[in-house]
């Protein structure tokens, strides 16, 4: 659904700006661009679980390695 605003006769360059981010803003076309704006594609069950596994084992060796003393807390 384009938007589509003409200009009247007489009319300023300025007013005509107005009208149409006036007709924008109603449209709710900013909104909607923002909302889609960062949205992620749908990762496959088997990469999700591979990707969890990962962070999980990431994790312990982390945890392991602070208790063995191999790693600092500080960054």
């Amino acid at each position: 659904m384009p938007i589509k605003v003409k200009k009247r006769e007489g009319e300023s360059v300025n007013t005509l700006l107005y009208r149409f981010n006036k007709r924008v803003q109603q449209s709710g076309l900013v909104r909607e661009v923002r909302k889609r704006q960062f949205r992620k594609r749908v990762e496959n069950r088997r990469k999700r679980k591979d990707a969890a596994l990962y962070r999980k084992n990431k994790q312990e060796a982390t945890a392991r390695d602070r208790k063995l003393g191999l790693v600092s807390r500080e960054r």
